[in-house]
């Protein structure tokens, strides 16, 4: 058994637990919205349409924040027409997922889904084929109390009172030859410091996030990022990172340490940020909004041929080891709370989500569910820097990584420390010793772990919880932590004081 040891205290904060870290991100792609979180004629749906069975796991799954409507969907999205009477709302292509949209399903509907969800709305605009007029009119619309003809359109519609969106994604990834409307960084960032001029024009306090690239492994990574803060540095708030992952020719070792991958990706992002800023001799601080990231299976993704409405699309069935991965991830983006300001996981329901559904049928939660779950539940107070005392292995990408990789809160309020951790090798457990000296006299509150001896083992109608967090055996003995990781695992343990 190989073994390894975590430090950590009290006194070493990496900056305070952001709830927005637990975001989630619904776009009209596929079913996530028709018959994913909408289905009118659903036996457990509401006077709304929408499906209670879904609600009630999105809430299980501790979801704060939900970005909408796209994603690919928006930069070819006309926002006005999903609002007003049903009956007069026009049928469009979708060009991004090519599909048909019947515009059913707007604004008015999402925000009336993410007040009963109980969620923050990321709204993204169309700087695709649209620009700053268009952004100023969903503003207006959503926004403005009243006494504007859009905001008097929506008082009619829908919402005597404004929606209060804080929070405003500026297009999303113009630097993709694939994106409708796509820009070089000169003409994305123009446009984007435009847009968000005007936008503060409108409602000064408005949190803006302007396009990063689509991916660390674009021709333009960094350089897109450098141009388009050059031109937006003053005008927004936050930069945006995507990232999915998936196993490259059988290579599960690299998969398993992905994670090194998005610490890198933020590090370089917030470098590069950094730089910027200084050229500029500004004191403000642009941080990182992971607005899309996820466990998908690019190479089996076969893009839609024909013209259907809510087609099946991506809808990946998650295995346990998608699990660890997807534990991981979110450890890597805890650490960077310092710098990560806002993530959504790509996407809430049956398109590489977290939960699946059925027409009609029944709702349940993937394996990459629980992970989500536990951590959106468990993680509370300050993030605190750890030490790993970890033996490496080697992979195909990252050449030598740690075997065991973690992250920890602590709330100094309840006394509760929660550790975060997982063990990347694919045969050996791992002995695992946490000192605990610096909380004083504590004992284990619980502590679950996500792993199986079939690594393979999914989540299906069928079989719904086949894959579920178990209970891990863990205790504090002589002023430390002991417990045992299984291989391919993500583990949690809740420690306070006695």
């Amino acid at each position: 058994m190989l073994t390894a040891s975590l430090t950590l205290s009290p006194d070493l904060v990496v900056a305070p637990v952001r709830r927005r870290t637990f975001g989630s991100f619904v776009e009209h792609m596929g079913r996530c919205v028709y018959t994913g979180i909408y289905e009118p004629g659903h036996p457990g749906a509401d006077e709304h349409g929408f499906r209670g069975d879904v609600l009630a796991l999105v809430r299980e799954l501790g979801v704060t924040l939900v970005r909408y409507p796209g994603g690919n969907f928006v930069s070819g999205y006309r926002w006005e027409d999903g609002v007003g009477p049903r009956a007069d709302r026009p049928v469009r292509r979708d060009l991004a997922w090519r599909s048909i949209e019947t515009n059913e399903f707007g604004a008015d509907e999402f925000a009336r889904w993410a007040a009963t969800a109980g969620v923050e709305i990321m709204y993204a605009v169309n700087l695709g084929t649209r620009g700053v007029a268009e952004a100023l009119d969903v503003h207006e619309y959503l926004n403005h109390p009243g006494g504007t003809h859009l905001s008097e359109l929506r008082r009619k519609h829908a919402s005597d009172e404004p929606y209060g969106v804080r929070l405003w994604c500026l297009g999303n990834e113009l630097d993709g030859p694939w994106q409708t409307g796509h820009k070089t960084a000169h003409e994305y960032g123009r446009l984007a410091a435009e847009t968000a001029r005007a936008l503060r024009q409108a409602e000064p306090d408005l949190e803006l996030v302007a396009c990063g690239s689509s991916h660390s492994g674009m021709p333009t990574f960094g350089q897109w990022e450098s141009t388009v803060l050059e031109l937006a540095y003053d005008s927004v708030d936050h930069i945006s990172c995507h990232a999915y992952y998936e196993p490259v020719d059988g290579d599960v070792d690299s998969f398993l340490a992905c994670a090194v991958d998005m610490d890198r990706f933020i590090d370089s992002v917030v470098a590069t940020a950094d730089a910027v800023g200084a050229r500029l001799k500004s004191r403000k601080r642009i941080s990182v909004s992971f607005d899309e990231w996820n466990v998908w299976s690019q190479r089996h993704f076969t893009p839609p041929t024909g013209w259907a409405s809510a087609p099946r699309l991506i809808e990946d069935v998650y295995d346990v080891t998608d699990a660890v991965v997807v534990g991981n991830l979110l450890i890597s983006l805890l650490r960077h709370s310092d710098r990560v300001a806002v993530a959504c996981q790509a996407q809430l329901v049956n398109v590489i989500a977290p939960i699946r559904s059925e027409p009609g049928g029944p709702a349940w939660r993937q394996t990459i569910f629980h992970p989500f779950a536990l951590t959106a539940r468990l993680a509370r107070g300050e993030v605190l820097r750890v030490g790993i005392g970890s033996p490496t292995q080697e992979t195909g990408r990252f050449g030598a990584v740690p075997v065991v990789d973690a992250v920890a809160t602590h709330d100094a309020g309840s006394g509760d420390t929660v550790v975060f951790v997982v063990n990347r090798h694919r045969s050996e457990s791992v002995a695992l010793e946490v000192p605990t000296g610096a909380f004083g006299a504590v004992r284990v509150a619980e502590a679950w772990t996500v792993c199986d001896a079939d690594t393979a083992a999914t989540n299906t109608a069928e079989q719904p919880d086949r894959v579920v967090p178990r209970p891990q055996d863990a205790v504090v003995a002589d002023g430390s932590l002991r417990t045992t990781l299984a291989p391919v695992s993500w583990t949690v343990v809740r420690f306070d004081r006695r």
